[in-house]
């Protein structure tokens, strides 16, 4: 894969429920990624720890003014969530490719 690579919350989720690990790549996340990676309730301290390890290789993108405008247009405009409209507006401001297993996304 060439270019960045942006991936979704079930991606990640999938993988580490897979025990897959990922191509070398220029992978990153959104911001809303890692909090539903970290804010899911029955999380152990093991999978914390192997989420925060995964996490440290990948750039994670804040919501910039750019990527506010953007979900406000993607969320108007489709039937799509508001932390699935943010991290959709990230890939584009980014030029990524947005891997997911989100039907709706792909």
């Amino acid at each position: 894969m060439r270019g960045k690579t942006l991936l979704n919350t079930n991606a990640i989720i999938d993988a580490l429920n897979d025990g897959l690990k990922f191509p070398r790549a220029d992978y990153s996340i959104s911001i809303i990624t890692e909090m539903e990676l970290f804010s899911y309730p029955k999380l152990t301290e093991f999978e914390r720890d192997n989420i925060k390890k995964l996490l440290s290789y990948f750039e994670i993108f804040n919501i910039s003014k750019e990527i506010k405008n953007m979900t406000i247009e993607i969320k108007k405009n489709y039937d799509i969530n508001l932390p699935d409209s943010i991290i959709c507006a990230t890939t584009l401001s980014q030029s990524a490719t947005l891997i997911s297993s989100d039907k709706q996304l792909i």
